[in-house]
């Protein structure tokens, strides 16, 4: 099987009171053009969960307080994985083109996490009108605004 080679472009800093993506110098010019764009497919390395016991886990006990008691996997945003990589739709709310730092919202992800790769986030593209999820998260949120007010506390088993 063919091996790959993932290299960050940057990492996360979270600060007291904001969050950022901080590019590696070399990488700044790939932001040309990001702007206007209100948010931000961010992929990231769960790097916290990159070894070998973690990437052998293919499934887990309840990780959700309504889920089935045992789930596969790929049917959790668990950063236990066989390849520990993370998406997050993350608003933008300022970027500085010189520094190659971009100001988000919120992001589930560790100060000085590795980014992978940056994508505008597109309706076109990254939006589904009407989603279905199982019976057991129905009630959670719809969208993104919207989560940031949700008790995720009462919805988890860690």
């Amino acid at each position: 099987m063919k091996k790959f080679v993932v290299n960050p472009i940057g990492k996360i800093r979270i600060c007291e009171d904001a969050m950022f993506v901080e590019l590696d110098e070399k990488y700044i010019p790939a932001l040309k053009e990001l702007k206007g764009f209100s948010h931000v497919n961010v992929i990231w390395w769960f790097d916290d969960f990159d070894h070998e016991e973690a990437r052998s886990v293919l499934e887990v006990s309840a990780p959700y307080k309504n889920s089935p008691e045992i789930m596969g996997i790929f049917s959790t945003r668990s950063p236990v994985r066989p390849n520990p990589i993370a998406l997050t739709a993350a608003q933008i709310i300022n970027i500085d083109l010189e520094k190659g730092i971009i100001q988000i919202a919120f992001i589930d992800a560790n100060d000085g996490t590795p980014v992978i790769d940056l994508k505008p986030y597109t309706p076109s593209l990254d939006r589904v009108e009407m989603p279905e999820v199982p019976k057991w998260c129905s009630h959670w949120p719809k969208s993104l605004e919207k989560s940031g007010d949700f008790d995720w506390e009462k919805e988890m088993n860690f």
